[in-house]
C-alpha cells in the first residue's frame, strides 16, 4: 500500500473515530490538530489535544479493544497517518526507538489519568 493512502484529511469537527468503535490501527498527526474526549450526550470533555507528530489510537492497535475515547480533528485541514497493525509490529520489531516512544507516551497517559483519577476520589 502506498503511503498516499494511508493518509487522511478532515475538517473542524470531523470525527475521526469514536469511542468504542473497533479498529487496529493508531494515527500520527501529519499536520494540524487532533482533540482526544470523551463524549455523553451532548456533553463533551477535552482530555488533550494533539499536534504534528504526535499520534492516538495506539491502545487499540496494541490490544484490539474498543476505542477509549473520540478522536475530533480540531484544526482546518488536519491530515494524519493511519498505520495498521501489521505495520505497527513491523516498526516495534525493526525499530526499537519507536517501541520506547510509544511506551514513553502510554505511561505518560496513564500517569495523567493516574493523577485525574485520584483527584476526583480526592473531591
Amino acid at each position: 500500500m502506498t503511503i498516499e493512502k494511508c493518509i487522511n484529511e478532515f475538517g473542524v469537527d470531523d470525527i475521526i473515530f469514536e469511542e468504542g468503535s473497533t479498529g487496529r490501527e493508531l494515527f500520527v498527526v501529519l499536520s494540524g490538530e487532533v482533540e482526544i474526549a470523551k463524549i455523553s450526550g451532548t456533553s463533551k470533555t477535552s482530555i488533550v489535544k494533539l499536534g504534528k507528530g504526535e499520534f492516538f489510537g495506539e491502545m487499540a492497535v496494541i490490544d484490539g479493544s474498543a476505542r477509549s475515547a473520540t478522536a475530533i480533528a480540531a484544526a482546518p485541514n488536519t491530515k494524519v497517518m493511519r498505520v495498521n497493525h501489521a505495520r505497527f509490529v513491523y516498526l516495534v520489531s525493526q525499530q526499537p526507538a519507536f517501541a520506547l516512544m510509544v511506551m514513553d507516551a502510554l505511561s505518560k497517559r496513564l500517569r495523567a489519568a493516574n493523577a485525574v483519577s485520584y483527584r476526583a476520589a480526592q473531591s
